[in-house]
């Protein structure tokens, strides 16, 4: 059980954070998945990377928590999910750019918006997010295009507006 964490605890982790944006939901979640999964290590059947399992897992408890406690998808990331101490002075312009572009995504569609967190924050690949989400490979790959071609328009026509305030 410890190597199946060591082994796939940061993507189960990052799977979540990218759902919930709450790094302490994502840090229980994330636990109970590990649980869940050892209770049914006898139901998976290897048609799938054992990630992929969990991040099915974990995205079940996610969607359990939701109803048991009828919260929506916040509409921002919390700050913190991202980071466990205060930024450096020389990185507050990154930082700036960076909630710009968060902001940018919760403006996504929701699957699109879920592809592109799998992509970018869990590292998967383009067949287990489609896996995950119970779509094809192609169809993640051409929605994280989308996602990130929507991004790069968004970025650019704020770049536009404040070069000509």
């Amino acid at each position: 059980m410890e190597q199946l964490y060591r082994e796939n605890g940061k993507v189960v982790y990052h799977y979540l954070l990218s759902l919930c944006h709450d790094r302490f939901l994502a840090e229980d979640l994330t636990q109970e998945t590990f649980l869940r999964a050892y209770r049914s290590l006898e139901h998976f059947d290897g048609s799938c990377k054992l990630s992929t399992w969990l991040c099915q897992i974990a995205k079940h408890l996610y969607y359990q928590h939701l109803s048991r406690h009828k919260r929506e998808i916040p509409a921002e990331p919390d700050e913190t999910a991202f980071t466990d101490s205060p930024q450096p002075e020389e990185k507050v312009l990154h930082r700036l750019e960076l909630m710009d572009v968060l902001k940018e995504m919760q403006k996504l569609p929701g699957q699109m918006r879920e592809v592109i967190y799998l992509r970018a924050v869990a590292d998967l690949s383009f067949r287990d997010i489609g896996e995950i989400l119970g779509r094809s490979e192609n169809w993640a790959r051409v929605n994280f295009y989308r996602g990130k071609e929507t991004l790069i328009r968004a970025a650019r026509a704020a770049k536009w507006e404040d070069g000509h305030e």
